[in-house]
């Protein structure tokens, strides 16, 4: 039951997505960016744990789980260190993710001609 949870959430939000896509006819720019601010925003409501706790990978693995680690890191960090936490704490949890989007760009744009 949970893959059937987890498949129906994520493709909830990509229906949403494509909804945004198709009928709004915004950029995949203006619907990443949606979904990066909704889920900061979800997570700063504290709503997007919840979420993550029912659906699992259905809700951790599209691209509004990232506002989610951006929020989250930041807020964790500023109870520790205060004003100077935020920068890290955005940083620690999502480092990783924006390091191998970094490496597999750059090594597609080995691989194959980059239109420039």
């Amino acid at each position: 039951m949970e893959y059937l949870i987890a498949f129906a959430v994520g493709g909830a939000i990509c229906v949403i997505g494509q909804i945004l896509l198709d009928v709004f006819k915004f950029t995949p720019a203006h619907v990443m960016s949606i979904f990066v601010v909704s889920g900061a925003v979800l997570d700063g409501f504290g709503l997007y744990d919840k979420l993550i706790e029912f659906a699992g990978a259905g809700a951790t693995t599209p691209i509004t789980s990232f506002g989610h680690s951006l929020l989250h890191g930041a807020m964790e960090k500023a109870k520790e260190d205060g004003f100077i936490g935020i920068g890290m704490g955005i940083f620690e949890l999502t480092s990783a993710g924006i390091s191998a989007a970094i490496l597999f760009a750059f090594l597609a744009a080995l691989i194959f001609k980059p239109k420039g």
